[in-house]
């Protein structure tokens, strides 16, 4: 009894009007949660969770060279690819871009636009690359997936061209040991509705080479390392 009366007194004398202050075990629970230090710590773990974390470190400036110089490769292939079906009539039709759906077989996944571009609100639905919050690491395997999707949509379409630009800009992007994984076997080209789809694919693959040689500019300039 005299131990629980002094901790009454110890803890504070502070109590107005003759009501009892409260122990001092509970004074403490209030102060740590009550106290304007209490919030630091869940402030911390907050600022924890907004940071970006990058899993892997940017790859050496001579490899996003020649990233960019196999990216070039890849959209002059893609551009080859188009005239010379119109060319040969391949298709059985003329591939122009007015004439047919674009499909975006990359949506589902991590991809170039996802992990590399983001909307500029402040300047009326414009993409633009955000140096504030680039993640170069997530960019290229951005990238790398978008190849590795298309690679399996053009395997069975006899474009070698098209097929080694794409294989090559996939190594220069491959940052770790062993090769590329093998995509699956894609669909033939019996069907109208096969060809059509195909010629969609390839005007896809080419917009899209154009923005992947677009930021792999952006990456080899002196801008990035800003």
């Amino acid at each position: 009894m005299e131990q629980r009366g002094s901790s009454a007194g110890s803890a504070g004398s502070a109590g107005s009007g003759g009501q009892a202050a409260p122990r001092s075990a509970a004074g403490r629970v209030c102060r740590q949660r009550c106290g304007p230090w209490a919030l630091l710590p869940r402030l911390c773990l907050a600022l924890a969770l907004l940071t970006p974390v990058r899993a892997l470190p940017p790859p050496p400036r001579h490899r996003l060279a020649e990233g960019l110089s196999r990216s070039r490769e890849m959209l002059e292939a893609a551009k080859a690819s188009l005239h010379r079906l119109k060319e040969l009539n391949t298709l059985g039709f003329e591939c122009i871009l007015e004439e047919i759906d674009l499909e975006d077989i990359t949506k589902n996944h991590i991809n170039t636009i996802k992990a590399c571009i983001s909307e500029d609100t402040g300047t009326g639905n414009c993409t633009a690359l955000e140096r504030s919050t680039f993640d170069t690491s997530k960019c290229l395997q951005g990238i790398y997936e978008d190849l590795n999707a298309y690679r399996a949509e053009l395997k069975n379409f006899n474009d070698q061209k098209v097929l080694a630009a794409i294989d090559e800009m996939m190594k220069a992007l491959k940052t770790g040991s062993g090769s590329a994984p093998q995509p699956p076997v894609g669909a033939g080209l019996t069907s109208f509705k096969a060809r059509m789809r195909l010629c969609g694919i390839l005007h896809a693959f080419r917009i899209r080479t154009v923005t992947i040689n677009r930021v792999m500019s952006y990456l080899t300039s002196p801008e990035s390392s800003l």
